[in-house]
């Protein structure tokens, strides 16, 4: 009886603890609501200058959700068109990238087969005037909404074509956009097909069934390659359906785990898969992210494909969007997701990235292993690594600043405005006599720029003029600048193969928009020939995939 009696106390004591702690958070919730609006109410009525409360409110909202993860936002009532658009790819006007140049705004690439590209736009006009208004000067998403809106409704653009004399006027009809996943797909060879799959927004899986059946149709196809390079995720669903393509059914692919237990959920194969045999290997990168991460992830602990590529970005976070008043959205994450060895795709520490974002070294003590369904050790700390890991060339100093300076794509500008058709987008390759001119070109352009050994020489030499070394080797410092200087004439034909590789693939897409930019593309590439070459080899892919062969090899 005793004892009953202290276990009894015992539990009224915890429970009561359980109580404490909720009522001592939710007044400190109250609490530092409080002491928001007062200091909010202060600064509203004393600040020197006059302030705006929805750009105040904003701003401290922004801070306060990125000291949580990057995945965490604010969507404010005029941003629900984008993030719509993310999501399902759909969305109402012309249909085209638009980006900034000086003070006005031009086209950046239209999409195939929508208003833009059907009315005659092209990369590198300049919108001057839309239905009458003039603007320059005017902010990119203020030109973004008066190209958006609803499809049927008609709309006037006047425009300037660089490299050709006066202004064009052109009426369009904005249409329902929908932005295709899976933009490219060809046989490479007799027996092997290729998939591009570029995103994961609403039918992705719908669209890769359609073109795998394509694909499917020739004779002696018998090898499938699907590229999920660059592919920045989507809709986790979509990346379950993509994987019961090749996976049957009641298979988990992925299970989602978060704070809220009851919203704890596993994926799995709901049907008979189109093909559970063919032989199939998956390209990834750094910029692979999310629902990418998934199908590589799950195709690899289900040993169903060789992955081969970079290690992928490292995004195992799920967000679900909640409303706010006044028609606003968070988008808030909610759990991770993890896939079937156990692991979760989710980097470890996503605060400190490299500089193109995906994530960097983590220490062994961090990582656990797990194994696949045929027992390969396969490890978590951020990303899916591939079982055969490739590393790519960089690209030069020069090869990189031209591309960031616009050089190529205004050369292409020029190219597509002089001459009216191309051969086909794989074949094209530009003339020496057109290689020499996109030289002088560059020349014309004034186009400058440093090395990152010049950099690096500069620095020295202001370190050591500080320290009063410098007169101590003035002349090896001389000898030194010398061999590192460089000349824009002399480095265009030593990066002439990467620099003309980029310009061919520009020049293409203004003939071919994205499906001919991806074919001259992959005409010159290492990670595609490679499982090209492994997929002749049968017997080393079944190697990989039993485990007898050590996996993630490198390149």
């Amino acid at each position: 009886m005793k004892k009953q009696i202290i276990t009894g106390s015992i539990l009224i004591l915890l429970i009561a603890a359980g109580f404490t702690t909720i009522r001592n958070k939710d007044l400190e919730i109250v609490k530092n609501l409080d002491i928001y609006c007062t200091l909010f109410r202060e600064l509203n009525m004393f600040y020197v200058d006059e302030t705006s409360p929805e750009n105040l409110v904003t701003t401290s909202i922004n801070s306060m959700l990125g000291s949580l993860d990057p995945y965490t936002t604010y969507i404010p009532e005029n941003e629900m068109d984008n993030f719509n658009f993310q999501t399902t790819g759909e969305y109402g006007g012309i249909g085209s990238l638009i980006r900034r140049s000086g003070n006005r705004i031009i086209i950046a690439e239209p999409y195939e087969n929508f208003p833009a590209e059907k009315s005659g736009l092209r990369s590198g006009d300049v919108l001057m005037r839309i239905d009458g208004t003039d603007t320059e000067n005017m902010k990119i998403e203020e030109i973004s909404e008066l190209l958006k809106g609803k499809p049927g409704t008609e709309l006037e653009i006047i425009i300037e074509r660089p490299y050709t004399e006066g202004q064009l006027t052109l009426e369009l009809t904005r249409e329902k956009i929908v932005i295709t996943n899976v933009p490219y797909y060809e046989m490479l060879n007799d027996h092997t097909g290729y998939i591009r799959l570029s995103n994961f927004t609403t039918n992705a899986s719908e669209e890769l069934k359609n073109a795998f059946l394509d694909l499917r149709s020739n004779p002696g196809f018998s090898r499938l390659i699907l590229d999920l390079r660059g592919n920045p995720g989507g809709l986790m669903i979509e990346a379950v359906r993509a994987c019961n393509l090749f996976i049957d059914k009641d298979e988990l692919i992925v299970s989602t785990k978060g704070k809220v237990k009851q919203w704890d959920t596993e994926y799995k194969t709901t049907k008979t898969a189109l093909d559970s045999e063919i032989p199939l290997i998956v390209l990834v990168n750094r910029s692979s992210a999310s629902a990418a991460e998934i199908v590589a992830g799950a195709m690899q602990d289900l040993d169903r494909a060789v992955v081969i590529g970079q290690r992928t970005f490292g995004k195992g976070l799920v967000q679900t969007t909640r409303p706010l008043k006044y028609n606003a959205q968070l988008k808030v994450t909610t759990a991770k997701y993890y896939i079937p060895s156990g692991r979760c795709i989710q980097a470890l520490d996503y605060t400190h990235r490299n500089e193109d974002g995906s994530v960097g070294i983590m220490p062994d003590s961090l990582i656990s292993e797990y194994e696949t369904r045929n027992g390969r050790i396969v490890k978590d700390g951020g990303g899916i690594r591939p079982d055969i890991e490739i590393v790519p060339e960089l690209f030069s100093q020069i090869t990189l600043r031209l591309y960031t300076e616009n050089i190529y794509f205004d050369y292409a500008t020029k190219y597509r405005n002089a001459i009216d058709s191309i051969e086909e987008a794989a074949t094209f390759e530009i003339s020496e006599n057109e290689y020499n001119d996109f030289k002088d070109f560059v020349i014309d352009k004034d186009f400058e720029y440093e090395t990152a050994s010049m950099k690096a020489l500069r620095e020295l030499i202001k370190t050591s003029k500080r320290d009063k070394y410098y007169v101590l080797a003035d002349e090896e410092f001389d000898a030194l600048e010398k061999k590192l200087s460089h000349d824009n004439l002399k480095d265009l034909e030593t990066f002439r193969s990467e620099i003309k590789q980029i310009l061919e693939e520009e020049i293409a897409g203004r003939y071919y928009y994205q499906s001919g930019r991806i074919a001259k593309q992959i005409t010159d590439d290492v990670q595609l020939d490679r499982a090209v070459d492994l997929l002749h080899d049968p017997s080393r892919i079944d190697s990989i995939l039993n485990g007898s062969e050590g996996a993630l090899t490198r390149k």
